[in-house]
């Protein structure tokens, strides 16, 4: 496993099982709103699924479960690919409160075992801003189709490029220029949410932003066929893009 990858683990399994019980609540309260509404708990996402039902899904960085199980729930054969065992744990706690089986594959996304894996998926999605943990963006993409079944269909969404300029999501990283290559290190995505003196203790995630295009051309080049792409509005404020929704297919 790369060096950077083990600096992710590190910050993505520092209190993250306390923070999802703080944060979503005990897998019990969390599988009741699941199982209430499994359509609405997937949000705009909803909308880029053909169907639910025996579909087998991969979950890359599915991260506590939070869109897997809905799926699950609705029929879909769903496995999150995640890098912390902090997340697996809560995710598989709420899977089983809901009565849902779900798989869970702790370890890093660029090492999936193929001899297992490949070509076996309708859908591979990803959603929630993880991009930027993968500093090649093309070997990440290649990853990603090997995992399709021919005619699959990748749905990747995530924070819009240009939060590289400007924090429009309220993330509290540093802005950058649009076109910069660098490598730097920052907080893990729930770290403005502790007191003052855990989060300065928490390790720092290594990350690596794209624009638009290093994105798009990473797809193509992979060899999927690009079918859509959707700019959404920032959360709190709706005149500047905030995230993004990317479909294509094997």
């Amino acid at each position: 496993m790369k060096n950077y990858c083990q600096q992710n683990k590190k910050a993505w399994e520092y209190n993250a099982y306390d923070f999802w019980i703080n944060n979503s609540g005990e897998p019990k309260e969390r599988a009741k709103k699941d199982l209430e509404d499994p359509r609405g708990m997937l949000k705009r996402y909803a909308d880029y699924f053909e169907t639910y039902k025996d579909i087998k899904v991969a979950n890359i960085c599915g991260s506590c479960g939070k869109k897997a199980i809905p799926l699950a729930i609705l029929g879909s054969e769903v496995t999150i690919f995640d890098i912390s065992e902090d997340n697996k744990r809560y995710a598989l706690e709420v899977a089983d409160a809901a009565n849902v089986k779900i798989n869970f594959v702790v370890g890093d996304v660029l090492e999936i075992d193929m001899n297992k894996y490949e070509a076996s998926f309708d859908v591979v999605f990803m959603e929630g801003g993880i991009l930027h943990y993968f500093h090649d963006l093309n070997q990440f993409m290649k990853v990603m189709y090997q995992l399709l079944k021919p005619n699959g269909r990748l749905i990747c969404s995530d924070f819009h490029p240009f939060q590289k300029i400007a924090d429009m999501l309220g993330l509290e990283q540093p802005a950058m220029n649009y076109f910069s290559s660098d490598v730097f290190e920052g907080e893990m995505a729930h770290a403005r949410f502790f007191p003052d003196e855990i989060r300065k203790q928490m390790p720092l995630c290594s990350y690596r932003k794209y624009t638009i295009s290093e994105i798009i051309n990473a797809v193509i080049t992979a060899g999927f066929t690009l079918s859509r792409f959707d700019e959404h509005p920032a959360w709190k404020n709706n005149s500047v893009p905030g995230e993004f929704t990317l479909v294509a297919r094997r």
